[in-house]
């Protein structure tokens, strides 16, 4: 295993030591792990301060030992001698940390197996070469295949503290260890993030008594800023001024939770650069809460460090565990969630999930065109699906970009991205490109129909302070080049979208391309940053629209 690469990338950052192509725990780690194994009555482990003990103890054995987060010790006595019911307290004491222990004292066995799954691509394994544990640095196209019971074992490392720290910051790598979280229940207290750790606790509770047998996978994604064949690039402005593309379909809702929605979509994380945000500090948003409720989601933290502006990750099959009430401040674990999404061929669950991070407070900035651009361009690449555009840019490539109207019109893409009712098209099948992970692996790892559309609300709005009118369009255009059927869109009750739904379906009715509403709004933004302006973008467009007497001769020509 010493001389596999994608191993090696991801060593520095595990607890374990190796030798001889064997993975194993320092003595005395296992020496403690073995007891706690055994239940309360031989390691004495019964209460929240005597766990933190025992996390110390069993850190202060590993090689890069650190002490851990300040006030973390008192944060695992709080949660679990004076929060959690003493009925809770034996449960978790008596079933669940030994099960947790056992996970642990497996980890070394469980990533040897999956590293040799890696070796058989074409066996009945999951894995392939580029799918197993490794660091997906920036830049790189990749993806990564965990089964659950595998990463089941990482957050029980997580649990306990024992990933090493040492250079994750420097390396753009997100915190992973539970420290912290529990450090700031005890500093800071507050009602939510004692249900932050609530999922968490039902989480490991449900997993000891049933460890799932799926498979999860975590995906970055790259425009790239260089050209490279069966690659899409970094888009221009022009490429979006230009696009022939029609716009799709688009639903508002005015209640409702992404995560809930029914249909076999993509899901949009509205993410901080460092996946996962606030998850294991105080955070407790969007990001935050789905990180929560579907805590798989938490194993990417390790090796996925953070994204540039040409990136976004993807991760497919992650179980949800935990139901929920409120937000931010209000934020409540609200009991066991049975997740009954289908499952598909290569073990996931069909819960797609897209991190994408828009600017943070951009301010005026933000109607800028370079701005535009990098928000657009952030939204489109989360939401492409690469199989599908390898052939559209070789389309262009073979063409020539001079030509891109005339291929816009007479590419069976651009006929295939025009059926927003299900039609079908015989000329061709998007599905037939294999999807390329990186440079070394063809396999196709996703092979999605073409009734996947875009579920999302307003990313990039609330405490990242973007322009709410804005972002629902942006992230229209960028489903809509992505040749994604339809935007599924939650308001949450934000008074700046009450005209969502009317301008949506207006616009629809104009047949405007992705390329007349892309420059519709670059020239709105324009005029808004130089103060020729001070509406938003609705009424701008529509000035019926705030005087309700909206008629066709109060509507603007088309462009």
């Amino acid at each position: 295993m010493e001389s596999r690469e994608d191993f090696k990338s991801i060593l520095p950052y595990l607890p374990l030591l190796v030798r001889s192509s064997t993975l194993f725990w320092p003595s005395r780690v296992v020496e403690a792990l073995k007891a706690l194994a055994r239940g309360p009555h031989h390691s004495k482990v019964d209460s929240g301060e005597v766990l933190s003990v025992a996390i110390s103890d069993i850190r202060s054995s590993l090689p890069q030992f650190e002490p851990l987060a300040h006030f973390a010790p008192d944060g695992y006595a709080l949660f679990f001698d004076e929060l959690m019911s003493r009925a809770e307290a034996a449960k978790w004491f008596g079933e669940v940390v030994p099960a947790m222990a056992n996970m642990l004292l497996r980890l070394p066995s469980l990533l040897e197996n999956h590293y040799q799954g890696a070796d058989d691509p074409l066996g009945e394994g999951i894995y392939s070469v580029g799918t197993a544990l490794h660091l997906l640095s920036s830049q790189e196209v990749g993806i990564v295949f965990l089964s659950q019971e595998l990463i089941g074992a990482l957050l029980a490392c997580s649990f306990f503290c024992l990933f090493p720290v040492t250079n994750r910051g420097a390396n753009y790598l997100p915190t992973i260890n539970f420290d912290e979280l529990f450090a700031s229940l005890y500093e800071s207290y507050s009602e939510n993030q004692e249900h932050k750790i609530k999922c968490i606790v039902h989480y490991f509770e449900r997993i000891s008594s049933c460890m799932p047998v799926g498979f999860v996978s975590f995906e970055r994604k790259v425009l790239r800023l260089d050209h490279r064949p069966l690659c899409m690039s970094y888009p221009e402005a022009d490429f979006w001024s230009k696009s022939l593309l029609p716009l799709c379909r688009f639903e508002v809702h005015g209640s409702g939770l992404l995560e809930d929605q029914p249909n076999d979509a993509l899901e949009v994380d509205f993410a901080n650069k460092y996946i996962g945000g606030g998850t294991l500090h105080r955070g407790c948003v969007q990001e935050e809460i789905r990180f929560m409720v579907n805590p798989e989601l938490i194993a990417g933290m390790l090796f996925l460090p953070s994204m540039a502006d040409n990136e976004a990750i993807e991760i497919v099959g992650a179980e949800r565990f935990s139901n929920y009430i409120g937000y931010a401040s209000s934020f409540r674990y609200s009991g066991d969630h049975v997740d009954k999404r289908d499952v598909d061929v290569f073990g996931r669950r069909k819960t797609r999930i897209v991190a994408i991070d828009a600017l943070s407070r951009p301010g005026m900035k933000q109607y800028k065109l370079g701005f535009l651009l990098r928000e657009t361009n952030k939204a489109f690449c989360g939401f492409i699906d690469q199989s599908k555009y390898c052939q559209y840019e070789r389309v262009f490539q073979d063409k020539g970009l001079d030509d891109r109207d005339d291929i816009s019109r007479n590419d069976p893409l651009f006929h295939k991205a025009s059926s927003t009712n299900g039609e079908t098209n015989e000329e061709t099948s998007l599905n037939e490109v294999p999807r390329i992970s990186d440079e070394k692996t063809s396999m196709c790892l996703d092979n999605e129909d073409s009734s996947i559309g875009v579920v999302t609300g307003n990313w990039g709005c609330g405490a990242f302070g973007g322009d709410p009118e804005l972002k629902s369009i942006i992230q229209w255009l960028a489903a809509s080049q992505a040749l994604r059927p339809f935007v599924s869109y939650y308001k949450f009750g934000i008074k700046e979208l009450q005209y969502l739904d009317q301008v949506t379906q207006w616009v629809l009715l104009q047949k405007w391309t992705v390329g007349d509403l892309w420059n519709i709004m670059v020239e709105y933004s324009s005029q808004r940053f130089k103060g020729e302006t001070k509406l938003g973008f609705f009424t701008w467009l529509l000035p019926s629209l705030t005087s309700h007497e909206a008629s066709k001769s109060d509507l603007p020509n088309t462009p």
